[in-house]
């Protein structure tokens, strides 16, 4: 029979108690990603950790109605719902992408209460992108 390995550590008795409901965040960056067919809004503190976030599909919006204002105005309301709860202040907000749901998540955050320090648009443009390929001969 194998000898017990003593266990060594904090976690030998009581339970884990989580981190992210103790975090208080009095700052942090609103991030939305606005695609034609979803909206994914992401909520991380200062350095870049994910505090909360939440999509139009996990709203439970499916198939086309995913893409609408409504539902990314939705999805903003429940992601920055708890970061409200544990205490978020201020916030800077990066927009990215095309979608419909940009100006309706951007409402959204501003109705939640939080200050918002600045509003920066994070599309990636190309400059001329990638080279096409090259011809078909016939």
């Amino acid at each position: 029979m194998a000898k017990a390995i003593p266990r060594v550590g904090s976690r030998k008795n009581g339970r884990i108690s989580s981190r992210k409901s103790a975090r208080r965040i009095p700052k942090g960056v609103i991030h939305v990603q606005a695609s034609f067919h979803n909206t994914i809004v992401t909520v991380t503190d200062v350095r870049g950790r994910v505090v909360s976030w939440s999509s139009a599909g996990t709203c439970g919006f499916r198939g086309t109605r995913r893409g609408t204002p409504f539902a990314a105005q939705t999805a903003a309301a429940n992601a920055i719902r708890t970061v409200v709860d544990q205490g978020m202040q201020r916030a800077e907000v990066m927009i990215k992408g095309p979608g419909l749901g940009r100006d309706a998540a951007l409402r959204a955050i501003r109705r939640s209460g939080i200050v918002l320090t600045f509003v920066r648009d994070v599309t990636p443009m190309p400059h001329n992108g990638c080279r096409p390929p090259q011809k078909r001969r016939v």
